[in-house]
């Protein structure tokens, strides 16, 4: 079969089929929508709270993989190697750090928007601050794993890439405006099941087409692909344990700890109890399907090992390397390369599904609701059809901004990453200094959210007008020896174009500045712990200067309980003696407001006055 294989009609039947289930499934929810309980803009944005934990797990696994997983991870394992599996220990901390701060925190505030608790803890600036940073960044990664599948469905079909773009866009806004968060989390269960089947289909083929994944993983080994541990502590080499471990686990807590898209199904869960079960088996979910995505990565490499497509000419960028192995392996097999499409399309229709619901959230919750006071006064009804016009808005937004996407040649994967940890880094800084530092302010957050974004702007534009050299970035060697080869499996041009993608990326050395080695050149997985740290170190020197002019009393559920918990256990024994000799902590910054000096009175009998204490000492 030619690499440039057509779907057949069994691979559209099995596509229709996860579209047609998908839509079916958002006019489920829609028809049951019924009473006022049900048809309320509470029930359309996190489902009257009454979601179990095991759909919300399966959602927050397929949400942020989507595919970016199912084309982006194994062409990330044939260009740079296995080690991007090390996510996998990276996703746990992540995991742990969500469930004891931010979740308890969120779920008990009993609020919609994440952005609302910065209002509450901050004042409006730093709210509408945080939430312009935020559609920024949804925006651009909705385009991003918009542009993803349809790219596949182009390679394999032939199909116009904006026809896919848009019919992608279209079915994901269908289902999300109708059913609400319901049908994007019972959808996403559907949706991570037809990924998974994609990928192993992909597996159990290419073990097959080698007599065993040992083969496989011979010649991966021959190649330098099972590149596991890499201790190099210099934070410019693209990935290395260190990159990963650090790098990785802000990006992913900024994405699971603040992320609106996903606190939002935090907040649908039954019980604090549940949505903090629900993010450990995610993590479970997680490393299944990230695991079988780099092992598809081996097969890739093994197929083209002799034969690299992209310098072959065979296809333009490695966003394409997998749909051009699912035609060369699976395109005989009728239905399975509909399926793999279909695992594509399946996690980027989640991720554009939450993506919607979380903008609409925020929409309504921070803008509509603060801005037009008659919102209270609408029926339900009114209410819902508003947010519905909003999610049908967004989609259409998406569309264009996919396009956009479709400009990039580089790999989905750190395209995508990138963009979270520019944006998203500082917005995590901006809610563990309000969750962890109760002497921090309203100024110094405003003024430490802007130094993380210029900062993190800086680097990420900068590492785009200079890329990082091959000496960082570690591309593994592909070869074309066996291209012309009359036995080989894999047919190409008679004149081949031999090109590779770093290609686009480099600029003369001549025109290289020292700082583009030494700054530009810092590992895109490090970009969100710049943008926390500066983020959180900005905000912590202004609040500590700004504390004079006036410091309100926190309110301690605006403060992360873990935080009390932790302060409480090593500070009991010694604070009560330390209060009695020194009395003049009364003059001290927030002693001038009433609700700390009733505090303090009550200082013996409650713990709240032990969190209090710590506050004027800080």
């Amino acid at each position: 079969m030619s690499v440039n294989g057509v779907f057949q009609v069994w691979d559209y039947v099995v596509f229709a089929c996860m579209l047609g289930m998908s839509a079916a499934i958002g006019i489920f929810h829609a028809f049951r929508r019924n009473g006022t309980a049900q048809g309320t803009t509470e029930d359309f944005l996190v489902g009257n709270r009454q979601i179990s934990a095991y759909p919300i797990a399966f959602s927050l696994a397929s949400s942020f993989l989507s595919a970016i997983t199912v084309i982006g991870n194994p062409a990330e394992v044939y260009t740079y190697g296995i080690m991007f599996l090390m996510f996998a220990f990276s996703w746990l901390f992540t995991m742990i750090v969500t469930c004891l701060i931010y979740i308890p925190l969120f779920y008990r505030l009993n609020i919609i928007s994440t952005y609302e608790y910065l209002h509450k803890r901050f004042g409006p600036f730093v709210r509408y601050q945080a939430v312009c940073c935020f559609l920024v960044y949804m925006f651009l990664y909705l385009g991003i794993v918009t542009y993803a599948p349809s790219l596949a469905l182009s390679q394999v079909t032939g199909m116009n890439l904006w026809i896919s773009i848009v019919m992608t866009a279209l079915v994901c806004t269908f289902y999300t405006t109708l059913g609400g968060i319901k049908a994007v989390v019972w959808t996403d269960v559907f949706q991570v099941c037809v990924m998974f089947s994609g990928l192993l289909a992909v597996l159990i083929q290419g073990s097959i087409h080698f007599g065993g994944f040992r083969k496989i993983w011979s010649i991966a080994e021959d190649g330098g692909r099972l590149n596991f541990l890499d201790f190099d502590p210099d934070p410019r080499r693209r990935h290395t344990f260190w990159t990963i471990m650090v790098g990785g686990t802000f990006g992913w807590t900024a994405t699971y700890g603040c992320n609106q898209a996903q606190v939002q199904r935090y907040l649908a869960c039954k019980s604090e109890i549940d949505a903090k079960k629900a993010v450990m088996l995610n993590w479970i979910g997680m490393i299944i399907i990230l695991s079988i995505a780099c092992l598809c990565g081996l097969v890739l490499y093994a197929v083209y090992e002799t034969c690299d497509p992209i310098k072959a000419g065979m296809v333009n960028n490695s966003n394409q390397l997998m749909p051009l192995l699912v035609m060369e392996i699976l395109g005989h097999m009728p239905g399975v390369p509909g399926l793999f499409v279909a695992s594509a399309y399946g996690g980027t229709l989640s991720t554009i599904s939450s993506g919607i619901n979380a903008m609409t959230a925020v929409m309504v919750e921070d803008f509509i609701k603060p801005i037009w006071k008659s919102w209270d006064h609408f029926s339900a009804r009114k209410q819902t059809m508003i947010s519905k016009f909003l999610a049908m808005m967004f989609g259409f937004l998406t569309i264009g901004l996919a396009g956009a996407a479709s400009l990039l040649k580089g790999n989905i994967i750190q395209a995508a990453l990138s963009v979270a940890g520019v944006i998203q880094g500082p917005i995590l800084g901006v809610f563990t200094l309000a969750a962890l530092f109760p002497k921090s302010n309203g100024k110094g957050a405003f003024t430490g959210l802007s130094v993380g974004l210029i900062l993190g702007m800086w680097i990420g534009i900068g590492a785009q007008i200079y890329p990082p050299s091959d000496e960082f970035t570690k591309v593994l060697k592909t070869s074309i020896a066996g291209c012309l080869e009359p036995n080989s499996t894999i047919s190409t041009p008679a004149n081949i174009t031999t090109w590779t993608v770093t290609m686009i990326n480099h600029t003369s050395q001549e025109a290289r500045p020292s700082i583009a080695d030494n700054f530009y050149s810092l590992s895109y997985l490090y970009y969100s712990s710049v943008g926390c740290c500066s983020t959180l170190l900005v905000g912590l020197i202004v609040s500590m200067f700004t504390c004079k002019t006036g410091v309100e009393d926190v309110d301690p559920t605006l403060i992360a309980p873990i935080r009390h918990t932790i302060h409480n256990f090593f500070r009991r024994e010694r604070v009560l003696p330390l209060f009695k000799k020194n009395q003049n902590t009364l003059n001290q910054c927030p002693a001038d407001n009433p609700g700390f000096k009733k505090s303090l009175e009550s200082f013996e009998n409650t713990t709240q006055g032990l969190n209090y204490i710590e506050s004027t000492e800080m």
